[in-house]
């Protein structure tokens, strides 16, 4: 499903506490309802729109009554800084994904070879806290990425406000330009490239592209735009 179709999905508040019960264990609509304090006729059409997006399924008891329980596990990411706003939704990889192959995987991602009680329950604590773990690992990293985009912003700001480009500089355009040398180094090295890699329209790449190299900042060649270095 569609990240921004989940953001406006999980956007509703009845439904985010309907989907933290069912997390829990199963349940039916009127217990659903009587537990979240949200009419039964509320909590179908609820259950409704998180069936559709296959987020919930349903069964029915031996009483023909229907119960409901999250079908899958999906995590959602969204990222909001000073230099961009993006979602995404990832889905559990293939049991045949051996981690352990992975280049710059070094963590201890192997699996008890027995399915004694102890060994699979120390199996799960020994993940939760490589979660946990992995959370912190995220954090600092997106810190590290703004420190490192602020410095490289400030140091652009200085060259073009040296070189008689305060106005440009002073309505912060400096931190586009700082995407645009991200998106260089990374590969797209051309205009429209680079334009694509950012979303952004071609002019307006266009215009940041001609204001660096008028600083020597980025030069263009027979091979595309570089980093003048």
């Amino acid at each position: 499903m569609d990240s921004a179709a989940l953001l406006d999905l999980l956007g509703n508040e009845n439904r985010r506490r309907i989907l933290r019960l069912l997390a829990r264990r199963p349940c039916y609509v009127t217990e659903i309802s009587e537990s979240l304090g949200v009419s039964p006729k509320a909590v179908i059409g609820h259950l409704r729109k998180l069936e559709d997006a296959g987020l919930v399924e349903s069964r029915a008891d031996d009483g023909r009554r229907k119960y409901f329980r999250i079908s899958r596990n999906l995590r959602l990411e969204v990222n909001v800084s000073p230099y961009g706003f993006g979602a995404k939704s990832a889905y559990p990889a293939s049991s045949s994904l051996d981690l352990a192959t992975c280049r710059y995987v070094s963590i201890d991602v192997s699996a008890s070879d027995t399915s004694e009680l102890s060994a699979l329950a120390d199996d799960l604590q020994r993940l939760d806290q490589l979660e946990d773990e992995l959370s912190l690992a995220q954090r600092w990293v997106q810190g590290r990425l703004t420190s490192l985009r602020d410095a490289l912003t400030d140091r652009i700001e200085e060259g073009l406000a040296a070189d008689g480009a305060g106005k440009f500089a002073d309505h912060g355009d400096a931190r586009f330009c700082a995407e645009i040398l991200g998106a260089i180094e990374s590969g797209a090295d051309t205009s429209d490239a680079i334009a694509e890699h950012l979303g952004v329209p071609l002019p307006v790449v266009e215009d940041a592209l001609d204001l660096l190299s008028t600083h020597d900042l980025v030069r263009e060649d027979d091979d595309g735009w570089e980093i003048a270095t």
